[in-house]
């Protein structure tokens, strides 16, 4: 049996390194895996591959560009490698671009295809990443949902065959390599914060930072001499608005350039508290019992809403701040279980045996 995955960012190395894991368990699979080169950096790709001990098979160097160049760049290179290489199924991760050039390749070339993190909904579909989950779940034989709330979206889009709830991989990949950062990691020493409290930023979303107004606003209003300092590891797409901003605007933040998995997990556990815009980061919060406002209207992730772990906060300055000043810890731990307790991997492994076993039969 033949397996392959589809990634070209950062969070989805990182899922496909640790189903990856899983799958080598297997015997007589072999499981290929294919980069688009969505992201392509060394500091938001190969730095991540060195950490994970992720190598990818195939690197098709599509870059940035538009949303219909990135997603045809792909699936033309896709589509090559689905040819010449004939997987029994693909696996497509989360809503990039690269999720869904690999699902349309495979579902074009009748190639059964996964999607992991199936299911999820903002409700806005403004967002570039709403489109492309809707899709990736319509092209793919197999979802698979992070959430019981996920599961409960595509039932009521008329989808139960081939839907099961995993658990959240993200999850079990945080729960395998908190303990490694925690021995390898020195970025509080190398940014001095071991002693001080600190919150942690990350904003990259197009709605957030392509404008200057709109960035300008969330940094208004927490560059303040009364904040804890503020550590802002900044992706390529925020750091071209920030070079607009005067350096007086940027005080008490500090900006720091994107961050390996390891020292992102670290910073992560001991923040006091966490603004972000990022999926991701709203989980791995969650995961670690960490306070987060979210800098969004919605968010896909209504689970970390919970006992107020996660509050939307959207880029309002006055919310925002009120979001601060009502912060604190909850007293109910987050519900881990409903992410699939660490067990996402396993289950995703039983699943497609599964499934490839029934299509030989």
């Amino acid at each position: 049996m033949k397996l392959l995955s589809v990634v070209g960012a950062r969070p989805q190395f990182i899922k496909a390194a640790m189903l990856s894991r899983a799958l080598a368990e297997i015997p007589d699979l072999a499981h290929l895996h294919l980069h688009t080169g969505q992201h392509y950096s060394p500091d938001m790709a190969q730095v991540f591959f060195d950490e994970l001990d992720y190598r990818p098979d195939f690197d098709l160097g599509v870059g940035s560009g538009t949303h219909a160049r990135q997603t045809g760049d792909a699936m033309i290179g896709i589509e090559k490698v689905l040819m010449d290489e004939k997987p029994d199924l693909v696996i497509v991760y989360g809503d990039t671009n690269s999720t869904l050039a690999g699902a349309l390749a495979a579902v074009k070339l009748h190639v059964p295809g996964v999607h992991v993190e199936a299911g999820l909904r903002s409700g806005n579909r403004r967002m570039p990443e709403e489109i492309n989950r809707i899709l990736a779940d319509a092209c793919s034989d197999l979802c698979f949902c992070p959430t019981p709330s996920a599961v409960d979206n595509l039932k009521n889009e008329g989808r139960s065959e081939g839907v099961t709830h995993t658990g959240d991989i993200l999850l079990d990949t945080l729960q395998h390599f908190l303990p490694i950062a925690r021995e390898k990691s020195n970025i509080l020493k190398k940014l001095e914060i071991e002693e001080e409290p600190f919150w942690l930023l990350t904003m990259h979303r197009p709605a957030n930072v392509d404008e200057e107004r709109c960035l300008r606003r969330v940094i208004k209003c927490l560059a303040h001499d009364n904040h804890p300092r503020i550590i802002f590891p900044c992706h390529p797409r925020t750091a071209k608005t920030l070079k607009k901003l005067s350096s007086s605007e940027l005080d008490h933040i500090d900006i720091i350039a994107p961050l390996p998995y390891l020292d992102m997990l670290l910073l992560e556990e001991h923040a006091s508290l966490i603004l972000t815009d990022s999926g991701g980061v709203q989980r791995e919060a969650y995961f670690l019992s960490r306070p987060c406002l979210t800098l969004r209207e919605e968010t896909e992730w209504p689970e970390t809403l919970k006992d107020r772990w996660n509050r939307l906060v959207g880029i309002d300055p006055e919310r925002i701040l009120e979001g601060i000043r009502e912060e604190t810890i909850p007293t109910q731990s987050p519900d881990i279980e409903s992410f699939g307790g660490g067990r996402a991997a396993e289950c995703m492994c039983r699943e497609m045996l599964g499934f490839l076993e029934n299509q030989a039969a």
